[in-house]
């Protein structure tokens, strides 16, 4: 090579110098053409960015055959007649679409070609002066002038007023055309001429006349923005990302597999084997300086593992954002009869793979912030449930919303919100309904144990079992949304929580399912209940998280560890409605997006589910109208269901009969006496009410809600 300081002339050979240098230029040449070579058989795409240095990895199989770099000599699209047929109505409805595009908006451009073009008459007219003037010139004449050359400046400036002149001329010239041929013009030429004339002219100064972000035309469609994954921008995503090095002994990057386009056409995959020492944990961590090396965004880059080794993982690419795209409608829609014993429909992965859960001897926890899909999610798999006429479903809606009150149709047991209600105090029917829940698990332990084994061969329920009336044994479902309300009532929140953690330790296995779901999973103050809490929610087996407002949140509703492992639902965008990480479920942990029932289809798939249990026989409970027998008898919820909506006050002597006659399992031989009596011992007032224009101590229905209260909050 040519040293940097070369010697003097006499000493230096310029002729070795010229030979070293016609050497270099040679392999550089060879080693070029080698490249270009290698390159035809390295990536199944065009690279976007540099090349790659020489001497990289070989990454693809090299195609063999002797058309293999070949390109068809008839499109793929125009070689046989379906794909003829096929390109042409393809092209026949976008043309179409198009067409009707624009001419809805053509009235708007017309009216902005217009402007524009007022506009770019006057820009042309300020070219064209600034043109004549040769304002261009102005600086070479102050230079001049600047260093006292008077030669120059006046050699300039006679060259300015000649220029001047001959472009006056044209300038004139243009003019008298305009001024005597457009007049000409108008009066000689046909419309269709003239028309033509000033579409062109028009669209000549508009397009002079506007700015250029400022188009006319809005685009009928959009091309979206692709990045081409290639092998070597994978190499400099993952060196970027601090997971091997390209010049260190063992520490490269290799590939397990040649890199292809997945199964689904919607994105780009290829098996990373990653150096000695880096684990698939490592990639996981690193994901987001992976899609940063990518240039893509980080909902497009997914990591899954490979079970052969754990350094080795699947990297997908997908062409754009897959979370951005609804799931669609739930199948449930089509209101057929569904089996609890098979897989639930949920969803679809970021692959567009279906995803399916399996309900039975599990419980599934499902945790969000607000108006994120959280409701949406879980009821998807209550209605699913709801479809299958012989399963017992219990309903809780701790906030009482409107999303969950058609489960009135069909649920066995259900509460909605915390307020006083015509069925009674919503914590109460809670307490009662898992009463009997725990006893009718303790039930079915001992009956199960006690069945011949060709009946139970592994002395747990079986389908056959739980569709069997005569061993009254279903399977059981109980959903509950906004749980953490049940767990900050006071004194009765001691008795829910210790009933919840034994059912969702011990029910499942005896096939009761547990459906929960919690807009705050970190729990309630410190306490007994507190610690429930926690028990409680750590008690899930399968996990969907949807947008959380941190990690520390994510790892809570995904379980100890989640984070660690590259599982953060606080990443997940706002936009994302009914967007999770399920995890729990299978080996892998697939984002989801689950599907779409709205109230209508909720009550529509309710309707059709009543009348399957009516058909089956099944319907039970509250559903059916029946007055579940109450474990404990609470005094003071009882005589505020006396109440009437637009009642205000009761006499003793009406909420006793009332009593005796709507409760008289309860109330058989209550008096206005011991009814006062047993009210009053709650610090409820007794008053005058008046009835029939006659006055008798009685109660008021808000005396009696602030006893509740008082209850609720000791």
């Amino acid at each position: 090579m040519v040293p940097q300081n070369p010697p003097p002339d006499d000493k230096f050979d310029w002729k070795a110098a010229e030979e070293d240098v016609a050497e270099v230029v040679q392999l550089d040449e060879a080693r070029t053409r080698r490249d270009s070579t290698a390159q035809a058989g390295t990536h199944f795409e065009v690279a976007l960015d540099d090349q790659p240095a020489p001497g990289g990895m070989p990454v693809d199989e090299p195609r063999r055959g002797r058309s293999a770099d070949r390109i068809p000599i008839v499109p793929v699209g125009w070689s046989t007649w379906p794909n003829i047929k096929h390109s042409i109505r393809q092209t026949t409805a976008v043309t179409a679409y198009r067409f009707g595009f624009h001419s809805v908006r053509a009235p708007k451009y017309a009216v902005l070609a217009a402007f524009w073009a007022f506009v770019g008459l006057f820009r042309l007219a300020g070219r064209q002066l600034t043109w004549w003037w040769v304002a261009e010139q102005y600086r070479l004449r102050q230079a001049a002038a600047d260093a006292n050359d008077p030669a120059m400046w006046l050699k300039l400036h006679r060259e300015a007023k000649a220029t001047r002149m001959w472009r006056f001329l044209v300038l004139a010239a243009e003019a008298l055309a305009v001024s005597i041929g457009g007049p000409a013009l108008w009066v000689t030429a046909p419309s269709w001429a003239l028309a033509v004339v000033a579409a062109v002219a028009i669209a000549f100064l508009a397009h002079i006349g506007r700015p250029q972000d400022r188009p006319i035309v809005t685009p009928a469609t959009v091309a979206g923005r692709f990045r081409q994954i290639n092998p070597d921008i994978i190499l400099r995503a993952y060196y970027a990302g601090g997971l091997g090095h390209p010049d260190k002994p063992h520490q490269q990057i290799a590939f397990g597999s040649t890199m292809a386009r997945d199964a689904s056409g919607t994105g780009s995959q290829v098996s990373i084997d990653l150096p000695y020492g880096k684990t698939f944990d490592d990639a996981v961590k690193a994901r987001g300086a992976i899609a940063s090396g990518l240039d893509v965004a980080l909902s497009q880059v997914f990591i899954t593992r490979d079970p052969s080794s754990h350094r080795r993982h699947t990297l997908w690419v997908a062409d754009r954002d897959p979370l951005s795209v609804g799931a669609g409608r739930t199948p449930l829609l089509r209101c057929k009869p569904t089996d609890i014993w098979q897989p639930a429909p949920f969803g679809l992965d970021e692959r567009g793979n279906k995803v399916s859960v399996n309900l039975l001897w599990t419980s599934f926890l499902i945790g969000a912030q607000p108006r994120q899909g959280k409701t949406f999610a879980a009821r998807l798999l209550g209605l699913y449930a709801a479809l299958d006429p012989y399963v017992k479903l219990t309903v809780f809606d701790g906030s009482g919303k409107p999303d969950w009150r058609k489960f009135a149709l069909v649920a066995d047991r259900y509460a909605f919100g915390l307020a006083m209600t015509r069925d009674g105090d919503p914590a109460e029917i809670v307490v009662e309904a898992l009463r009997e829940i725990k006893a009718d698990v303790q039930d079915r332990y001992e009956r199960l144990s006690k069945l011949p084994v060709d009946i139970c061969p592994e002395g747990k329920l079986t389908r056959q079992i739980a569709r069997d009336p005569k061993y009254a044994m279903p399977v059981r479902v109980v959903l509950m949304d906004e749980f953490q309300e049940y767990f900050d009532l006071g004194e009765i929140s001691k008795e829910i929580a210790t009933l919840l953690v034994y059912l969702v330790k011990v029910a499942p296995a005896a096939g009761v399912i547990f459906v929960d779901a919690t807009q705050r999973p970190s729990g309630i103050a410190a306490g007994h209940v507190a610690q429930q809490f926690t028990s409680f929610r750590d008690n899930h087996q399968v996990r969907f998280s949807l947008r959380t407002g941190s990690w520390q949140v994510s790892d809570l509703v995904l379980g100890n560890g989640a984070y660690s492992e590259g599982f953060d639902s606080s990443t997940l965008l706002p936009s994302y409605k009914g967007v999770g990480i399920l995890r729990g479920a299978w080996d892998e942990t697939p984002t989801v997006r689950t599907h779409l029932a709205d109230g209508d289809d909720a009550a529509k798939i309710l309707t059709e589910a009543r009348k399957l249990r009516e058909a089956a026989g099944t319907l039970s409970g509250m559903a059916a109208g029946e007055d579940v027998t109450r474990v404990a008898r609470d005094v003071l919820a009882d005589v505020r269901t006396m109440f009437e909506p637009t009642e205000r006050g009761l006499q003793w002597e009406d909420i006793a009969a009332r009593l005796g006659d709507r409760l008289r399992e309860f109330y058989a031989d209550v008096t206005a006496e011991s009814v006062s009596a047993q009210v009053r011992s709650f610090g409820v007032r007794s008053v005058d009410v008046k009835r029939a224009g006659k006055a008798l101590k009685g109660a008021k229905a808000d005396d009696i809600d602030a006893a509740i209260q008082r209850r609720k909050a000791a």
